[in-house]
């Protein structure tokens, strides 16, 4: 797996005030990555990205927060976690700032109220509307979708969960790998970007799990590989 730089570069988390994206804007800036939180409005985002710099030890990269399409611009790598009914507009606001940039989409399409069900968007998975919208330019990987929100901020928890990186482009899976591992959790290539719809629906699967077993953090993991 090739790193994606000695130095850090700069993470642009968009949808980083919600809960999955604030978790791991927090442990990537915990592990040394500067982080842009991104939101709709400039004042929530350095609100966020306040509270959240006071739970970092002392010594980690900053988090700053500024409205999407400037943190877009500023970011180095596209962190993309947003409600999928907020996808193709969040998409347009920042899609100019990420062209020749890696985009990595959290996102998962859910039905409401049945968001422990299985739903399949029209262009096959989010993740695939992703790049569709955004063009040849960028280079989208799909990550992080069955990771649980819940223990994203407890910076001594280990996360069980494995972390499913699809998409088209090698040096993109290599750059959420790489992320993942940063985060704390175990990431693995899962193919192209057309198997995100699998990863994706997983989501739901677990949300049930969740519901019938009344806990809050089921997650997969991956058995038959070695591990570091």
């Amino acid at each position: 797996m090739t790193p994606i730089s000695s130095a850090k570069p700069t993470l642009a988390v968009i949808g980083g005030t919600g809960a999955e994206g604030s978790g791991l804007a927090l442990r990537w800036a915990a592990a040394g990555y500067p982080v842009i939180i991104g939101s709709r409005s400039q004042e929530k985002a350095a609100t966020v990205a306040a509270a959240l710099s006071a739970e970092l030890p002392a010594g980690c990269s900053p988090i700053t927060g500024d409205e999407n399409a400037a943190a877009a611009a500023a970011g180095q790598v596209v962190v993309l976690s947003v409600p999928y009914a907020a996808q193709e507009g969040t998409i347009a606001q920042i899609a100019a700032a990420c062209q020749g940039k890696v985009v990595v989409t959290v996102d998962v399409p859910l039905q409401p109220p049945k968001v422990s069900t299985v739903w399949r968007p029209a262009g096959g998975s989010a993740a695939q509307e992703a790049q569709t919208q955004l063009g040849e330019g960028v280079r989208v990987a799909a990550a992080f979708q069955n990771v649980s929100a819940a223990h994203l901020k407890d910076l001594s928890h280990e996360v069980a969960c494995d972390i499913l990186v699809t998409g088209d482009d090698k040096a993109a899976k290599d750059i959420a790998i790489e992320l993942a591992r940063a985060a704390g959790m175990f990431g693995l290539d899962a193919g192209p970007l057309a198997n995100a719809s699998v990863v994706e629906g997983l989501t739901a699967l677990l949300i049930g799990v969740n519901i019938r077993n009344k806990i809050k953090s089921s997650g997969i993991r991956i058995t038959g590989i070695p591990r570091e």
